[in-house]
C-alpha cells in the first residue's frame, strides 16, 4: 500500500499501473533481444559445424577448388536490430 501511495504521488492518474506497464514494455523488448541472441547463437553453431565438416571431409579433385556453400539462412534476414535497442531505453 505504501508503494501504491508513493506511486500515486508521482503519477496521480496511473499510480503503480504506469510503472508496471513500463516494466512490461521492457520485458517485451528484452524477450525480443534474447530471441535474437539465441538465433544468432544457433546460426553461429550451424556455421561452425558446416565449416568444420567441410574441412574434415576428404575432398575430391573436382570439388577442391569450390568454396563452401552459402548458409541455409541468414540471421539478419528481416530483422531491424536498431529498433530493439531504442525501445528498451525509451
Amino acid at each position: 500500500m505504501v508503494y501504491e501511495a508513493n506511486a500515486r504521488v508521482r503519477d496521480p492518474v496511473y499510480g503503480c499501473v504506469g510503472a508496471i506497464s513500463s516494466l512490461q514494455q521492457q520485458i517485451d523488448a528484452l524477450q525480443i533481444q534474447l530471441a535474437v541472441a539465441q538465433a544468432e547463437a544457433v546460426h553461429l553453431r550451424v556455421r561452425q559445424t558446416a565449416s568444420s565438416s567441410y574441412w574434415t571431409q576428404p575432398q575430391s579433385p573436382t570439388n577442391s577448388a569450390s568454396p563452401p556453400s552459402k548458409p541455409i539462412f541468414d540471421i539478419d534476414m528481416g530483422l531491424d536490430h536498431t529498433s530493439y535497442a531504442d525501445s528498451m531505453w525509451s
